[in-house]
C-alpha cells in the first residue's frame, strides 16, 4: 500500500497551535498557610497538564501542549506574570486549578477572549468550593464567562487522582476551548459567489470576524481558471494525482440519457480538469512551496484558510466540470499524497456548512460528511413504494442525507472502531481502511441536466450503525447565528429497498441514511418532526455523539442552540448561563449569548 503511507501530523497554517494554560491558584497569606499548600497546588496543575496533554490532540494529528505558570498565582502580581508567560508562549486557553481559598478577583484570569474554566478542588481540609463559588461570582459581574467544574465526591487532601466526572468536564471544556482558539485568525476561503440563491453561500464578513474571530478571503473563479490554462500547480503532483486516481477511483454506471453522454475524450479531460481543479483549491487555502520554485511566488502563500467554499453552480458548472471530485477528496483523509489531515470545503460555497464542518472537524479530529437534508421517508411512503415495513430503528422512518460532491469518502463507514463502522481521526486511518472506502466508492460521469461543462460524482451507502451527529449552523436577521444538532444513528436498508429510493432521486451522489434519536416532544417528537424544523438545505454530519460538546463550543462562541437532543446532565456550558434560568435551558442560552454577545466584539 505504498500509495497510502501516513503523512505525519504538521500545522499547515500560519501561526503556532494554540495552547492550554495552567493556572495554578493558591491562598496568598504568607507565614504557614501558602507554604502548606504550594506543593499541593502544583501537584494539582501538573496532573491536570498530564491528563490534558495525554488524551488530547490537533485536529491536525499534533499533540496538545500545556503550559504551566511559573508559580502559584496568590494575587494580582503573580496574575500578570502568568499572563505575560501565557502571551509569549501562545496559551488560548485558560485552565485554573486550586485546593484551596484564594482571592478570586486578585487570582482570575482578565482575558476576554480567553476561553476560561476553573476547577475546585472538592475537599474539607481547605475549601476549594467556597473560592470557586467566590471566582464564578467575580467571573459573572465582570462579564466573563467562566465553566465551572467540581467533583462530586469529597477527596482527601493531597488525593492528586482526577475523578471521572471531573475528568470529562476538563477533556470536553479543553476540546471545546481548543477548537475556538484554533479558528482565532485564520480564514474562510470564499471561491466565487451565492450558489443558486442560497443565502447560506451569500457569506457574511462580519459573522466570522464577530464569532470566530477570523476573516473572509474572496477569490473569483476566474483565479481556479486561470491556474488551470497557465498551469499554475505543480506538474509532477498533477501527473502522480492522476495516475492514482485512475487506479483508484473506478468510473460507475453513466446514467445521462445516451444523447446527453459526453464522449471518452470529453470524459478524460474531464478528470484532468477535476484533478487539477483539487490541486488548485488545496494551494488557495494552505499554500505550496512548490509553486514558488516554479516561478509563482505570490500564488505559493496561499490564503491560511482552515475552511473554504466553492460556488460552482452555475456560473462555472454550466461550462466546466463540476467541483464534485475537487470537494470529495479533499474532505477525505486521504488522497495520493497518503493518508492526511482533511480539508473542510464546502459546495455551493455554503459558508455556515462549512463552520459547521470546521466545527465537528476541530472536535473530532475526523473528516465530515456535507449533504442535503433531501427527504423524509415515512414507514406508509416506504411501504407504498417498496413493499418493506419498517422495523428496528428505522421503524418511525428515516432521513435520506443526500449531496453530490463534499462528502468526504470516510462517510462510507470503512474504517472501524471496536469492529464497528466508523469514521476515524485520520491519523488512526489504516491503508486497508482508506483502501476499503476507496473500493466502495464509485465515480460517475455527472448528470448534465445539472451540470452542463461535465464532472464526476461520487456514489456510495454509508454503512448502518454508526452513532452520529446532524448539526447547521443558520442565521436569522435579527437574532444572528443559531446551532441546531441532532444525535442519530445512520442506518443499512436491504438492497432492494435502498435501489428503489436510492433511484427515485439522483443515483451518482452518496447516500446515508438516517434516524435522530427522539425525545418524543418538540422538534424531537418524530422523525418528521426533525426534519420539519430543519433551518437550511445542508446539513453537516460528524462521527460519534457530539451535541454535548458541540453545545459547550458554541456557549465559548456566544452562538445560541436552538434544536438539539441532548440530554440535560450532558449540557456544559458557562456558569453564569445558570443566572439566566434553570427551567428553560434554552431560553436561558439565548439570553446569556444575546447578553454577553459575539466573543470577539460586535456584531
Amino acid at each position: 500500500m505504498a500509495d497510502f503511507q501516513f503523512v505525519s501530523p504538521r500545522n499547515r497554517l500560519t501561526g503556532e497551535m494554540p495552547k492550554i494554560g495552567i493556572r495554578p491558584a493558591i491562598d496568598g497569606r504568607l507565614g504557614g498557610v501558602r507554604e502548606s499548600l504550594e506543593e499541593q497546588t502544583m501537584t494539582l496543575a501538573r496532573a491536570v497538564a498530564e491528563l490534558l496533554s495525554s488524551n488530547l490532540r490537533h485536529a491536525n494529528g499534533l499533540p496538545v501542549e500545556c503550559v504551566i505558570a511559573d508559580r502559584c498565582i496568590g494575587g494580582v502580581s503573580e496574575a500578570a506574570q502568568a499572563a505575560d508567560k501565557f502571551a509569549r508562549e501562545g496559551v488560548g486557553v485558560s485552565l485554573t486549578v486550586t485546593p484551596c481559598w484564594c482571592y478570586g478577583a486578585e487570582t482570575m484570569d482578565m482575558d476576554p477572549h480567553l476561553p476560561k474554566a476553573v476547577w475546585g478542588f472538592n475537599g474539607t481540609e481547605r475549601p476549594g468550593a467556597v473560592y470557586l463559588a467566590a471566582v464564578m461570582a467575580a467571573h459573572a459581574q465582570k462579564g466573563l464567562p467562566a465553566f465551572s467544574i467540581y467533583g462530586r465526591d469529597v477527596q482527601d487532601a493531597g488525593d492528586a487522582t482526577i475523578p471521572v466526572d471531573v475528568r470529562d468536564k476538563l477533556l470536553q471544556f479543553a476540546k471545546a476551548g481548543l477548537a475556538a482558539a484554533t479558528m482565532r485568525g485564520k480564514s474562510y476561503l470564499s471561491v466565487g459567489g451565492m450558489s443558486m440563491g442560497i443565502l447560506g453561500s451569500l457569506v457574511d464578513h462580519s459573522l466570522f470576524e464577530s464569532y470566530l474571530g477570523m476573516r473572509v478571503e474572496v477569490v473569483d473563479m476566474s483565479e481556479v481558471s486561470r491556474r488551470i490554462e497557465n498551469g499554475i500547480f505543480d506538474p509532477a503532483e498533477f501527473t502522480r494525482a492522476l495516475a492514482w486516481v485512475k487506479e483508484y477511483c473506478p468510473e460507475g454506471e453513466d446514467y445521462n440519457p445516451a444523447d446527453k453522454r459526453r464522449t471518452r475524450s470529453q470524459k478524460d479531460e474531464d478528470w484532468s480538469v477535476s484533478v487539477k481543479m483539487a490541486l488548485i483549491m488545496r494551494d488557495l487555502m494552505v499554500g505550496n512551496s512548490r509553486l514558488a520554485e516554479l516561478g509563482y511566488g505570490e500564488e505559493a502563500l496561499g490564503r491560511n484558510a482552515i475552511a473554504g467554499g466553492f460556488q460552482g453552480q452555475r456560473q462555472w458548472t454550466d461550462y466546466l466540470p463540476n467541483g464534485d471530485f475537487m470537494e470529495a477528496i479533499l474532505n477525505t483523509s486521504f488522497d495520493w499524497t497518503g493518508i492526511r489531515e482533511p480539508y473542510m470545503v464546502a459546495t455551493e460555497n455554503d459558508a455556515l456548512n462549512a463552520i459547521s464542518m470546521l466545527f465537528g472537524n476541530l472536535l473530532t479530529g475526523s473528516a465530515q460528511i456535507f449533504a442535503d437534508v433531501r427527504t423524509y421517508w415515512s414507514p406508509e411512503a416506504v411501504a407504498r413504494v417498496t413493499g418493506h415495513s419498517l422495523s428496528g430503528e428505522a421503524e418511525a422512518g428515516f432521513l435520506h442525507l443526500i449531496n453530490s460532491g463534499p462528502a468526504s469518502l470516510d462517510g462510507t463507514g470503512q474504517q472501524q472502531l471496536g469492529g464497528e463502522p466508523a469514521m476515524k481521526p485520520y491519523w488512526q486511518v489504516t491503508p486497508e481502511e482508506a483502501r476499503r472506502c476507496l473500493e466502495a466508492t464509485s465515480w460517475h460521469a455527472g448528470m448534465t441536466e445539472y451540470f452542463r461543462g461535465g464532472g464526476w460524482s461520487t456514489r456510495y451507502r454509508t454503512q448502518g450503525g454508526m452513532p452520529v451527529t446532524m448539526f447547521r449552523l443558520n442565521l436569522v436577521k435579527g437574532l444572528g447565528p443559531v446551532l441546531q444538532i441532532a444525535e442519530g444513528t445512520t442506518i443499512s436498508l436491504p438492497d432492494s429497498v435502498h435501489d428503489t429510493l436510492d433511484q427515485r432521486t439522483n443515483p451518482t451522489w452518496p447516500t446515508t441514511w438516517f434516524v435522530p434519536r427522539l425525545t418524543g416532544e418538540g422538534a424531537f417528537r418524530d422523525v418528521y418532526s426533525v426534519m420539519a424544523h430543519w433551518g437550511a438545505n445542508h446539513g453537516a454530519i460528524s462521527y460519534g455523539h457530539i451535541g454535548s460538546e458541540l453545545i459547550t463550543l458554541a456557549s465559548i462562541l456566544r452562538i445560541p442552540v436552538y434544536m438539539h437532543n441532548v440530554a440535560d446532565q450532558q449540557l456544559f456550558r458557562p456558569h453564569a448561563w445558570h443566572a439566566f434560568g434553570t427551567a428553560d435551558r434554552e431560553g436561558a442560552d439565548f439570553r446569556a449569548c444575546a447578553t454577553y454577545g459575539p466573543l470577539y466584539g460586535s456584531w
